[in-house]
């Protein structure tokens, strides 16, 4: 008969209560899963299928981490099996199977502080004046496809324009612009309802330029659902739907990067444009126009407000290079 391990039944425990009771994403919860699996197999092979969680030291956290490095992995791949980790054994020490977190005195590796290139505000605009209209229409970009072959990208010009009024008027992560429903614009606020991570919702302010592509969108969203016999999901469906109106009709976030780059690079912005370049774009433009920090960090839903912090940084950094490139004393 196969031995279950104390380790293991606590792991998949602790995995239990993070689906159910914490509402965590799914990607939470599968990156948790692997990470917190996987050292409890460590924990197997070093105090044995018999062995006690209570066991467990710091140490050998440490020597986790160091199997880790030796296996080739990266600081940043290391530091997310240690807050995996930590987080299990918080969970352990709240529910009194272990007196205290040994994880606490295992030291987060140091990354590199990689600042995002965000396009200025004339690119932007010159990317969404470029959505507008008949020019909008006209201009095709090339033919990546998506899940099921459908060529989604600069097929539908009018959705295209919503994403990245979206993305970049509002602020929302890719996962949040898919998972918005027509029933998430609150037009009477002149607002979109977004949820978020752990499935937290907040409204984030519609603009006249998203909303007036949301119009022009939506009227033809209508027609092509009634055209294929779904007029049920007109009201009730996913905002952004797919071409071809398959399975639940939503777009999905593959689908999203595929047509951001895709427009981005035939409008000539760099070729590391992706949905979440928008989202900095919209923290980094705000914060230089003078919006507090704080309500920037409502919109955008950070938890903390070091999270947002970063797009101080980011600015600090680009007046840093003007002044590199500009002031007569600086050469």
């Amino acid at each position: 008969m196969h031995q279950t391990s104390e380790f293991s039944e606590l792991a998949e425990r602790f995995l239990a209560m993070l689906a159910n009771e914490r509402g965590a994403s799914e990607h939470t919860v599968r990156a948790y899963a692997r990470e917190v699996r996987n050292f409890a197999g460590y924990l197997e092979e070093t105090l044995g299928k018999g062995g006690s969680i209570r066991a467990v030291e710091h140490l050998h956290i440490r020597a986790y981490l160091g199997l880790l490095y030796e296996r080739g992995l990266t600081k940043a791949s290391a530091a997310r099996a240690l807050a995996a980790v930590r987080s299990w054994f918080k969970w352990l020490a709240k529910d009194g199977k272990v007196p205290q977190n040994p994880a606490l005195l295992v030291s987060t590796p140091k990354l590199p502080k990689h600042l995002p290139r965000v396009p200025s505000v004339e690119e932007v605009n010159r990317v969404l004046d470029s959505l507008e209209g008949p020019a909008g229409r006209e201009k095709k970009s090339g033919g990546a496809k998506t899940e099921g072959h459908e060529a989604e990208v600069a097929a539908w010009p009018e959705r295209d324009r919503v994403i990245f009024e979206l993305l970049y008027g509002c602020g929302i992560r890719n996962s949040e612009l898919v998972g918005l429903d027509v029933g998430s614009v609150k037009w009477g606020d002149d607002a979109i309802l977004v949820r978020g991570k752990g499935k937290k919702e907040r409204l984030v302010p519609l603009g006249d330029e998203a909303a007036a592509a949301l119009r022009d969108y939506l009227s033809q969203r209508e027609a092509k659902l009634m055209a294929a016999g779904k007029g049920v999901m007109v009201h009730e469906g996913p905002l952004l739907t797919n071409l071809r109106l398959r399975g639940d009709c939503r777009l999905t976030t593959r689908s999203v990067g595929r047509i951001v780059k895709a427009i981005a690079l035939s409008r000539g912005l760099a070729a590391d444009v992706h949905p979440h370049t928008l989202r900095h774009a919209f923290g980094t433009h705000m914060l230089e126009e003078g919006a507090d920090l704080r309500a920037i960090q409502e919109m955008l839903g950070h938890e903390r407000l070091s999270t947002t912090q970063r797009y101080t940084q980011l600015t600090v950094g680009q007046v840093q290079k003007v002044y590199d490139e500009t002031h007569p004393r600086a050469k």
